[in-house]
Formats: structure tokens, C-alpha cells, sequence
């Protein structure tokens, strides 16, 4: 059976596989996630500690992910992911011994951020690395990295309801087995990926100086540096909102975990929406348009979300806020997968998986301690309007940006987008 335009790469058993193992241990992870939040601040009852959870999960991302993605072109992907989420399987495992036994605490939590983070600073880039590799041809690259994304933020729909009922119902020390359980997933999707064996290369540079040469070519092309700097910016600011949904829920809005659910849902349905969009495209082309237009209309409805007096008046904006941001992260991350050589590739994901996921915990960071001085809805706004300011420096930069990704284009061989 012919598979739609917009599903074509899962005509593939490799990116089928994949899919369903990331996808289904991904739910596992948001359901922790919200038991972890709900749990931190039950225990601590402080936004600044909240922070503190998120950088403990996130900060790897920043110090780790760049030099991760040296050693990722040096090794086997796949291995590596299997090591990654065996680690998480076991992280889950202690934070489960603790729950059952009475002992946990919110430094205990924050402890186990840290070390799940560890393994994210690995697991992201080569989760990106690996599907080139699940594919025949490049031509289907852009529609298997929306699909991906397209994926990932269903998880993120699916899980925090998950997460939110079975905490609310159940209490959060079946999280943490909902997610051990989940894990299995892509352990096996992994086992049973079937695809060509990794070839060692010799390296006569060191880490750093490789690190070097994937930096120069990110941000020695002046398109590509403007798409991460924004991205940077924009993921410092507009996914700071995460660390204090808790409040949110709680205070602002007078629930429960259910309810932090709902929020974090909300968020997920919006990329989830903005992936499916992205999966429809032919091509590329018009990407770096798309990643300013939604930058800017992500941090207007993270200002609006800010000051809404109700639930219901709040999820709508935080679906607009987090489609846009995850439309200006997945087409930065289309556009440099699409053009990046293929022994690039590693270091390349990293640099994008440090400006989107290793900058949020600065931004969770600041924004706890921001709510402690000014309050949480004040600081979330303020963080908006940084965020939209930097969206109005990308535009006066637009024409420059499509002068230079033209000729690449070109050389590519990449068609005219219709649409």
C-alpha cells in the first residue's frame, strides 16, 4: 500500500522501528517528567527549586552535547542510544526504590535530573545522527525528521495527560514504574534495527579541535549561525515556561497534577500540530522564513499566556506558543541535517540539540529565581518580549539569510517550494 507524501518515510521497516520504540519510551519519559515536577514542588513548595530540577535535567545539553557529538561520528549510533536508555531505565529504577521505601527527597530528585540529563547529552544528537542512517536516500530526510519530531511532541501530548491522571490517581511511585516499563521499547526497536555496521574512521585531530571544525561550519555560514543564535534565544526564553507550570497549576490556577497535565498537553498538542504542518512540505526551501515568523508569534502568546485569568484561556495560548517554538526548532534542525557532509553530522546535531534543549535550563534557572523576585507571571513576560525582540533582529537580517541559502540550494538541486 502507497503511503501518503507526508508518511513517506515510514514505508521504511528501519524508521518504522525506530518510531515506535522512540515514540512509546518518549510517553514513559513525560509521564516521569510530571511526576518529578508535581513531586519537587509538593516536597519543596519553591519555584527557585523547580528551577533547579529543570537545569539539573537540561545543563548537560550545554556543557556536554557539543564534545558528545565529537564521539558520536567516532562510534556506533545505535550503540550509543542503547547505552543511553539503558541508563535512563536504570535512573527510573532508583528513583522507584526511593519512592517505595519512603526515603525520596527533592534533592534526590534533582540528583536523578542530573544523571538522566547525562544520558540526554548523548541520546539527542545521536537520535539525530541515526536517522540518515534508517533511510536509502537524503531526499527523505526532511519528511523523516518532521515525522520524528511529528512523534516526539505526540509523546509530549499523550504523556503529561498520562503522567498528570496516573500521578493524581495512583501517586507518583507508578510513574516512575510507568515509565521503566515503556523503556523496553526502544531497547528492543534497537536490537532490531537492521543496519549497515559502523565502520571506524581514524581521527589524528583531538575532540577539540574536531569540535572546531563542526563549530566553523555551523556558524561560519551566515544563515545557518543566524537560525541557531535565534534558536538559542528563543529556547533560553519561551521553554523557561516548563519549570514553572507547577506554580501555574497550583496557584495560578487553583488544580492539581491533572491539571499541570492539561497544561503540558496543551503544549504538546500545538508541536505536535506544527510538526504535521512541516511533514507536509516538499522541500527545504522557505524554512528560514518560517523560523522568524514563529519565533516572533511564539513569544506573543507566551506574553498572553503570562497575565490569562483562566485555565481555559491559557491552554489555547500555550498550544500557539509551543507550535511556533517547535516550528522554529525542527525547521533549524531540517535545514542543517538536509545540508550538513555526512561526517559532520554528529557534531552538527549537537550544536543544534545545545542551542534548543542545552539552553533551556539556563532559562529555567533564571526564570525560578526571576519568579522568586518579580513573580512568576511577570517573569515569563518579561522572557517573551526578550524573545520577540530577538525575532525583530532576525527579520532586518532576512534578506542577507536568502541571498546566501539561494546558490546552496541550487547546487543541491532543491526545487521551488509550491506552497
Amino acid at each position: 500500500m502507497k503511503l501518503p507524501n507526508s508518511l513517506r518515510a515510514l514505508q521504511h521497516r528501519n524508521f518504522r522501528l525506530f518510531i515506535v520504540g522512540q515514540g512509546t519510551s518518549q510517553i514513559g519519559n513525560w509521564v516521569q517528567l510530571i511526576a518529578t515536577s508535581w513531586l519537587v514542588y509538593r516536597l519543596s513548595g519553591s519555584t527557585l527549586m523547580l528551577g533547579l530540577s529543570a537545569f539539573s535535567l537540561q545543563i548537560p545539553m550545554l556543557v556536554i552535547t557539543p564534545f558528545a557529538g565529537v564521539l558520536i561520528d567516532r562510534m556506533d549510533v545505535r550503540r550509543v542510544l542503547f547505552a543511553t536508555n539503558s541508563l535512563a531505565m536504570m535512573q527510573s529504577l532508583v528513583m522507584l526504590a526511593l519512592m517505595v521505601s519512603g526515603q525520596i527527597e527533592a534533592w534526590h530528585v534533582i540528583a536523578g535530573n542530573a544523571v538522566l540529563g547525562l544520558g540526554n547529552a548523548f541520546d539527542a544528537p545521536a537520535r539525530q545522527a541515526l536517522i540518515s542512517k534508517l533511510l536509502p536516500n537524503r531526499q527523505e530526510l526532511t519528511n523523516a525528521i518532521a515525522l520524528n519530531s511529528t512523534v516526539m511532541n505526540g509523546a509530549r501530548f499523550i504523556g503529561p495527560m498520562l503522567g498528570g491522571l496516573v500521578t493524581a490517581t495512583f501517586g507518583e511511585v507508578w510513574s516512575f514504574a510507568t515509565n521503566c516499563t515503556m523503556r523496553l521499547a526502544v531497547l528492543y526497536a534497537l536490537r532490531a534495527t537492521e543496519i549497515a555496521k559502523h565502520v571506524a574512521r581514524s581521527h589524528h585531530a583531538g575532540i577539540v579541535r574536531q569540535l572546531m571544525v563542526g563549530l566553523r561550519y555551523a556558524y561560519g555560514f551566515f544563515p545557518s549561525r543566524c537560525a541557531l543564535i535565534l534558536l538559542a534565544i528563543s529556547s533560553f526564553c519561551l521553554q523557561s515556561y516548563g519549570s514553572l507550570m507547577p506554580w501555574f497549576a497550583s496557584e495560578r490556577f487553583h488544580g492539581d497534577s491533572r491539571t499541570l497535565g492539561l497544561l503540558y498537553s496543551a503544549a504538546g498538542l500545538g508541536a505536535v500540530c506544527g510538526m504535521l504542518y512541516l511533514a507536509s512540505r516538499a522541500n527545504i526551501r522557505g524554512l528560514f522564513k518560517i523560523i522568524g515568523r514563529s519565533a516572533a508569534v511564539a513569544s506573543l502568546a507566551l506574553i498572553a499566556f503570562s497575565f490569562v485569568p483562566s485555565l481555559w484561556l491559557a491552554l489555547p495560548m500555550l498550544f500557539i506558543s509551543s507550535m511556533c517554538m517547535m516550528l522554529t526548532a525542527a525547521s533549524t534542525n531540517t535545514v542543517l541535517q538536509s545540508i550538513v557532509p555526512d561526517e559532520l553530522r554528529g557534531r552538527v546535531a549537537a550544536l543544534y540539540v545545545m542551542s534548543f534543549l542545552g539552553m533551556s535550563p539556563l532559562g529555567s534557572l533564571c526564570s525560578g529565581w526571576l519568579a522568586s523576585l518579580i513573580g512568576s507571571q511577570n517573569a515569563l513576560a518579561l522572557f517573551g518580549a526578550i524573545a520577540g525582540l530577538a525575532a525583530l533582529i532576525y527579520a532586518q537580517y532576512f534578506q542577507r539569510i536568502r541571498t546566501e541559502i539561494l546558490p546552496l540550494y541550487e547546487s543541491m538541486d532543491i526545487p521551488h517550494h509550491t506552497s
